[in-house]
């Protein structure tokens, strides 16, 4: 039985590098991971033969594709909402501000974009995940626009720059992994 899913993970990794996205490759393997990890706990004979201990790593390799998943997508985005360059001789340089506002719309669609076509089945691991980015991206952008908002003029300016405010953000995370292309154009009510 060890034997069959030694070769079945192989698969599995192999299958998952046919993804160039390297976010939606760790989507594959915990999708996968955790389809096989429930199958294994819900059958006591095969629980029983392949053990706890081969239940935990599997667990642990689950969680390191979903920190990995983390790193690779959302991470990036965070870069966006770093303080790094944005002030000089205490004074807030308005293009730079500009630009990283720029920055994380021009990301934050794309990446809404792409993963709300992405399907995640299993309910659980759906919430798991959008619970983690929420955790992680509201309170950052809350944060960056909290502190920087009001050096963008009120009005037109700011509405250019400032596209979401950070309820929008959540709803937006709460889209994702539904298999919907056209999420983006609508929003829940």
């Amino acid at each position: 039985m060890m034997t069959v899913m030694e070769l079945l993970d192989a698969n599995l990794e192999m299958k998952s590098k046919l993804y160039k996205d390297l976010s939606l490759r760790y989507i594959f393997l915990m999708n996968n991971g955790r389809y096989i990890v429930q199958k294994i706990k819900g059958s006591s004979k095969i629980h029983e033969l392949m053990g706890d201990t081969w239940c935990r790593r599997r667990s642990s390799d689950l969680r390191q594709y979903h920190k990995n998943y983390q790193r690779e997508t959302w991470y990036r985005l965070l870069q966006c909402l770093n303080h790094e360059g944005l002030q000089v001789n205490g004074k807030v340089l308005k293009p730079v501000l500009k630009e990283r506002f720029k920055s994380f719309n021009a990301m934050f669609d794309d990446i809404h974009k792409t993963q709300t076509t992405w399907v995640v089945n299993d309910e659980q691991l759906q919430s798991e995940l959008r619970v983690s980015i929420s955790a992680v991206i509201t309170p950052a952008y809350r944060s960056f626009l909290g502190r920087f908002n009001q050096y963008l003029d009120p009005g037109r300016q700011s509405e250019k720059y400032i596209k979401y405010q950070p309820e929008d953000i959540e709803s937006l995370v709460d889209e994702l992994f539904d298999g919907n292309p056209t999420s983006m154009g609508r929003r829940r009510t």
